[in-house]
């Protein structure tokens, strides 16, 4: 009896010392799965490598059902274009709104001079967007299309990088973060995939590339992470292979290609890297992907906007300084029908405060385009 009460008597000192903000994990999952995920995963490389394929194969839903394939004739005269997809998934209750951005023409022309142009335009222009909605009135609901990732995918027919596959990624990985893909690894021997991977790693580093990298594991992880977190860092360039096509093999009904000397399996970690990616990109990295996003490449460019807000706030100063001191500054109107009671002054001040700002972030946008075309 003594010990019972000894045990009820350290129970209830264990309660009154329990607040209860333990729970704050449970409230933060509860308030994200009611609200939803969205991710934004862009994909670039030349036609003709899997990428349509791959996509369809990493979410199991088909993105381009619509599409339209050119001939020859038309891919002649193609420019670089971007297009979205978006698809609503839902997996055991927690929504996704994952949205694809294409660069269908990039690579194909004869001459590829800044054909990443307008993929960097289009970074920066959701970064534009985002920046703007976040300064304006209402920033309750708003919406993020900023690039999460840049799957950059590299031919295997080659001995590496090319030219193009270099200025592409020096051009953007100051932008969004950029996982190599090394396309088609069923064209290649185990042992030319690992050249080739060793070979690609070295060039990365060797012109000063940045692409995505992996968070450092905690030591409080179990093992079985951080062995899997070596393995992805280990498998740079993911060597893939994409198939939407179902195929029996050794009695099992795989996704996978049949060739006459036998079958690829797509979810076969022995025969490409696809697991690997899958995993990195939805189960352990996504969640990292996005706060790289946000608390690196988006904050340069706040960043980079601010400092140019700035300068242009004490240029205009310093030029009504001078107004003033010559004279010729001409009283601010008053708005017609409105009191002089502090409130409405206020209001009116707000007002004018705004408009500046958004004719001053429109001048900064105008001039950032004008220096990059002179770039």
């Amino acid at each position: 009896m003594a010990a019972n009460s000894e045990t009820n008597s350290e129970a209830e000192d264990q309660d009154k010392e329990y607040v209860g903000f333990a729970t704050l994990p449970n409230q933060v999952h509860r308030k994200s799965v009611k609200k939803g995920f969205d991710f934004t995963l862009m994909v670039a490389g030349e036609s003709g490598l899997g990428k349509s394929t791959l996509v369809n194969s990493l979410f199991l839903t088909d993105l381009y059902k619509d599409r339209k394939l050119l001939n020859a004739e038309e891919r002649i005269t193609q420019t670089v274009e971007i297009t979205k997809h978006t698809v609503d998934i839902e997996e055991k209750g927690v929504k996704l709104k994952l949205t694809i951005v294409d660069t269908p023409g990039f690579g194909d022309a004869v001459n590829n001079t800044e054909c990443w142009k307008s993929v960097a335009d289009y970074i920066d222009q959701q970064f534009e967007q985002y920046f703007r909605d976040e300064s304006g009135l209402n920033r309750k609901n708003i919406q993020d299309n900023r690039v999460h990732c840049c799957l950059y995918f590299i031919s295997p027919f080659g001995h590496g990088l090319r030219p193009l596959d270099v200025e592409f990624m020096k051009a953007l990985h100051e932008k969004v973060n950029i996982v190599p893909i090394l396309a088609k690894a069923d064209t290649l021997t185990p042992t030319e995939v690992k050249k080739k991977k060793i070979k690609i790693r070295e060039e990365i580093e060797q012109y000063g590339i940045k692409i995505y990298q992996f968070p450092d594991c905690d030591s409080d992880e179990d093992e079985e992470f951080k062995q899997q977190d070596t393995e992805l860092k280990e498998s740079i360039p993911f060597a893939v292979i994409g198939s939407n096509t179902v195929v029996e093999a050794k009695g099992k009904r795989v996704r996978g290609r049949l060739y006459p000397w036998g079958i690829v399996e797509v979810e076969n970690s022995a025969h490409c890297d696809f697991v690997k990616l899958r995993n990195m990109l939805v189960r352990t990295h996504m969640q990292d992907l996005k706060d790289v996003t946000r608390e690196t490449h988006y904050e340069n460019y706040r960043a980079q906007c601010i400092q140019s807000m700035t300068r242009m706030v004490v240029k205009e100063r310093n030029r009504n300084k001078l107004t003033r001191e010559s004279g010729t500054d001409f009283p601010i109107p008053m708005v017609p029908g409105v009191g002089d009671n502090e409130t409405e002054k206020l209001i009116r001040e707000k007002d004018e405060e705004l408009r500046r700002m958004q004719e001053m972030l429109q001048r900064i946008q105008d001039q950032m385009h004008t220096q990059k075309e002179a770039y």
